[in-house]
């Protein structure tokens, strides 16, 4: 895993924190959601992992005339064989870039959504199982809402971690030119897997193994029912957003190669896996707040376990 790390960051520059927790999140068996302008590398950061780990990879572009069908398949009939067939959409691989999925209307997204809840999908009345592991990485732009679907927050629950993919600094947008002139880039990406699917499903099982100590327990639940009773937002977060903490943290420390959670690796977690949960009063909007900083205030207020 560690050599995973390092390899994607020779190829995405100015990401390392959000590399770590894509990485994160593929272990703890959950979905992530990538929020950033345009070109700024959200593509390239899932193309790399996809290329590293192998497996099937497919990516879809979310349109506004994307149908469910053209995600998890149908039922067509064979004129030579006279019966009916499935064909399998492209929803049944290891990876699946969904690109600008707020681009298309709510039935189509709860075509993906409800796959990524279930881990199975109906066509026609008949269940499939989708691949072990199922990783969706979605994508989408938060400058431009014309033509746009927002997520519900039903919905945005279903992913694990969202990832604010920001601009990478001077130094790193210079190491990103340098791979468009030969005369300094390195030599050309190899295919070579660096942790193949067999081993993310090996990666998967130790995290029964990473014990959580109950004082880590209670510091989680009260991070989560604190998120409730400020009056700094309109919803706080579930149980299911206390569950994702606590996955998620098992998974950071396993890339720490520790099996035991520590309060630092909860805090590690808190934003990505709280932030798309919380809806914040309007007036902390108004006053130029957001999520974020309510996260970081309520870390701050509570006693770290010792």
């Amino acid at each position: 895993m560690q050599q995973l790390l390092q390899e994607m960051e020779k190829h995405v520059f100015g990401q390392r924190q959000n590399i770590r927790l894509l990485i994160t999140a593929m272990l703890a068996g959950g979905h992530v959601l990538l929020e950033g302008v345009p070109g700024i590398g959200k593509t390239k950061m899932v193309r790399t992992l996809s290329r590293l780990i192998g497996g099937e990879y497919r990516r879809i572009q979310f349109t506004p005339d994307l149908m469910p069908s053209d995600i998890v398949g149908n039922v067509v009939f064979n004129m030579q064989q006279n019966s009916f067939e499935t064909l399998k959409g492209p929803i049944f691989s290891n990876l699946l870039l969904a690109d600008e999925i707020n681009r298309t209307p709510p039935k189509t997204q709860a075509a993906l959504l409800e796959a990524m809840e279930e881990r199975q999908v109906t066509i026609h009345g008949v269940t499939y199982e989708l691949p072990n592991p199922f990783f969706v990485m979605a994508t989408q732009n938060p400058v431009e809402y014309e033509g746009t679907y927002v997520l519900p927050e039903a919905q945005l629950d279903r992913f694990l971690f969202k990832l604010q993919v920001d601009y990478p600094s001077q130094e790193q947008e210079l190491e990103i030119l340098k791979q468009h002139v030969p005369f300094f880039a390195e030599k050309k990406e190899s295919e070579t897997v660096v942790c193949g699917i067999e081993e993310i499903v090996l990666q998967r099982q130790k995290l029964e193994d990473v014990v959580v100590e109950e004082q880590i327990l209670a510091y989680i639940t009260t991070i989560i029912r604190k998120t409730r009773e400020t009056k700094r937002l309109l919803l706080g977060a579930s149980s299911r957003a206390g569950i994702a903490v606590l996955m998620a943290s098992k998974a950071w420390a396993l890339l720490d190669n520790r099996m035991y959670v520590t309060p630092d690796d909860v805090k590690a977690v808190a934003r990505p896996a709280l932030r798309h949960r919380l809806i914040v009063a309007p007036q902390v909007e108004l006053e130029g707040g957001n999520s974020d900083h309510i996260i970081d205030e309520t870390l701050a207020a509570i006693p770290v376990p010792r």
